[in-house]
């Protein structure tokens, strides 16, 4: 399974702040930057590049850049915590947006929005906190695969067992990134140990 979990001291750090349910929403959004930020150098690890001649100011030399274009598409509204990260290191990302509501009763996902750049020879990134259910995370997969997208990654903070299985069983060539690996859903589909409800506490709502 292409499932990637972040092994960095930092990334540790960071979640159990993020955890912490007396953290307030301020220093929570810079926690989430600081292992979105993380989160966004993994997922590109592997980025195609090509040769570039260019002058440096002594001599001429061929350097590496981005062979194709990136783009990012935060699942609304908690992903749009993790989307200025990837805005901070690629200024020519294309943003795109999937609007999923999760019902609180049946878990199951409602696709309310959907606004996306051309995805056709681009690496495209989904982002969204939490792969809980993992019923959003295939959605926007399926919406992402409809929009033409071919070369797609999912990047979360925290995953559920549960929610990793659901996405690799629809999409299994899907590579999803992640912040740590819980340990499962509880009853009511929140993840355990988790860290709550990333968009009320990112939002203070």
């Amino acid at each position: 399974m292409p499932l990637h979990v972040l092994n960095h001291p930092l990334g540790a750090h960071v979640l159990t702040h993020l955890r912490d349910k007396t953290t307030k929403p301020a220093l929570f959004r810079t926690l989430s930057y600081q292992i979105g930020l993380l989160l966004a150098l993994e997922a590109t690890r592997d980025l195609a590049t090509e040769d570039k001649s260019i002058e440096t100011p002594l001599e001429t030399m061929t350097g590496r850049v981005l062979a194709k274009p990136l783009a990012v598409v935060p699942i609304l509204r908690a992903g749009l915590g993790m989307l200025q990260p990837f805005h901070d290191i690629f200024p020519d990302v294309a943003v795109g947006y999937v609007g999923l509501e999760r019902d609180h009763t049946t878990a199951v996902a409602r696709n309310y929005y959907c606004k996306l750049p051309p995805l056709a020879g681009t690496r495209v990134v989904i982002v969204d906190p939490m792969l809980a259910t993992g019923g959003s995370a295939a959605h926007a997969i399926k919406v992402i695969k409809e929009a033409g997208g071919t070369e797609i990654v999912f990047v979360c903070i925290v995953a559920s067992p549960e929610g990793v299985a659901v996405v690799h069983q629809e999409h299994p060539e899907i590579a999803i990134y992640t912040g740590s690996l819980d340990r499962q859903l509880n009853d009511k589909k929140y993840i355990l140990p988790g860290l709550g409800d990333f968009g009320d506490r990112l939002y203070g709502t």
